[in-house]
């Protein structure tokens, strides 16, 4: 293909090599137009997350009776190298190596804007008919006075530091906040989360207050703060002035670790005046199609400000590559999307929560198992952990689940799928279940909807 030419269909802006791909698949020319990171950066927070774990996991073995068992980092740059070799290895087979493999697709890099019918790509005009936008997010940088003023870290740069700090406070308890705190906490810095809510506030209040003992018998500090009141350059490093029980008070650290969230990728890209409306969190405004408010422009991803996980990003564009060529027949449906937190226990959620429904003027009921009761918990003397499920009151029909335990990612599928299918709690309860394993806490935990589970025989259920 002449990369001369203009688009002859399409153009997508960002990271969506997914986008790029499903329309070469239709004979289309397209230019995917890249400007900065290309992809797996989760796959950094994870392999570490997980090199974190084995630590943790050696120390906790003396919980066997006769077993003894110790580990600790005694190379960070070495931890580092690893991970980035990781990270360039999946990055070459899985983004660039694939685009000579679709001659459908023009790779071009550089920072595109909106334009009247096309894009503008550094001072080259690309016409196109249709359009998508997948730039992506970023750490969103709060207001709070003199944060410009200091060498905060964000969840991208903490994992380019030369060295780790003896302490750290993080400030934010959303996923990501929990995840690296837990994290550095396990590969040896004091860590302190400063938050303004309990932790997970989206999720279940059972699972963050669960969490919140997890982490302090670990040692983390967990502080639920009224205001960040300023944050300033100190002896010891960085200070953080909050307000605490209407008390004033100074926190410090020698790094501080910004984990508040993320913001849509939407400067410079002339959507506003092209038409494109936005939300009031700066995500691109767009329908169950993944049209935006201009005529032959699409979005996915990041930047329309929800559903924040790569895998929901993926889903979305293949939904505009398709509507954007076949007359908008594909909707965008979240009823079912799996989310995952990878600390440990690991959160695992589907569906809407109790208060969510309740919201929605649905009459609910819920069950609540925790690990206790569950036989691949006590084998493993691991009981750390609850299951929640939520159920329309009049139908039974499951509406949505909630599962805190180690390795409980694992499990979240089969209540994905329980309720796409619109399968009732009663339903859930009487499918069989291999035993010994967590997945069977779904089943115990729909049974104890009708009774008490801790008076049944191993697999009399």
């Amino acid at each position: 293909m002449d990369r001369s030419d203009v688009a002859k269909h399409g153009v997508t802006f960002g990271s969506a090599l997914a986008i790029a791909i499903s329309w070469s698949q239709h004979e289309s020319v397209i230019w995917a137009i890249i400007h900065g990171f290309l992809g797996w950066l989760y796959v950094i927070y994870y392999a570490l997350i997980r090199a974190a774990e084995a630590i943790h996991h050696a120390n906790s073995a003396p919980r066997f009776a006769g077993i003894a068992g110790a580990a600790r980092l005694t190379d960070w740059a070495a931890l580092r190298a690893q991970k980035d070799e990781l990270v360039a290895s999946l990055r070459k087979a899985k983004y660039i190596d694939l685009l000579p493999a679709y001659n459908g697709v023009a790779y071009l890099e550089g920072k595109a804007r909106l334009e009247n019918g096309g894009v503008m790509v550094d001072g080259k005009r690309l016409d196109a008919s249709k359009i998508i936008v997948a730039t992506g997010s970023r750490e969103l940088v709060p207001a709070i006075p003199g944060i410009r003023d200091v060498p905060f870290l964000t969840s991208t740069s903490a994992f380019e530091m030369e060295s780790l700090p003896d302490s750290m406070i993080v400030i934010g308890g959303g996923y990501l906040g929990c995840e690296l705190a837990q994290m550095f906490a396990r590969l040896g810095v004091r860590v302190t989360i400063v938050c303004r809510s309990p932790l997970l506030p989206e999720g279940e209040p059972e699972i963050g207050a669960a969490l919140t003992g997890y982490f302090e018998e670990e040692g983390i500090t967990v502080l639920c703060v009224d205001a960040y009141d300023d944050i300033r350059s100190s002896d010891s490093g960085m200070a953080l002035s909050v307000t605490l029980d209407g008390a004033a008070e100074t926190l410090e650290a020698p790094r501080i670790l910004l984990s508040l969230g993320r913001k849509a990728n939407t400067e410079g890209l002339g959507l506003e005046e092209a038409g494109v409306a936005l939300l009031p969190n700066g995500g691109i405004e767009v329908d169950d199609r993944m049209r935006t408010t201009k005529a032959g422009v699409y979005a996915a991803g990041d930047v329309t400000g929800r559903d924040q996980f790569v895998y929901m990003a993926a889903y979305g564009a293949k939904i505009a590559a398709f509507n954007a060529l076949n007359g908008d027949g594909r909707s965008y449906d979240n009823l079912a999307m799996p989310a995952v937190v990878f600390t440990d226990p690991q959160v695992a959620s589907v569906g809407l929560t109790e208060a969510s429904a309740r919201t929605r003027g649905i009459d609910v009921k819920t069950s609540l198992l925790t690990l206790d009761n569950l036989p691949r918990a006590l084998a493993a003397r691991d009981t750390r952990g609850l299951i929640k499920l939520v159920a329309e009151s009049a139908t039974g029909r499951l509406i949505g689940a909630h599962i805190l335990a180690p390795e409980g990612a694992d499990s979240i599928q089969t209540a994905a799928l329980a309720i796409k299918q619109g399968m009732t709690y009663g339903a859930l309860g009487e499918m069989i279940f291999p035993y010994l394993t967590t997945v069977e806490g779904l089943k115990l935990a729909a049974q104890t909807f009708d009774r008490d589970v801790s008076k049944l025989s191993c697999c009399a259920g």
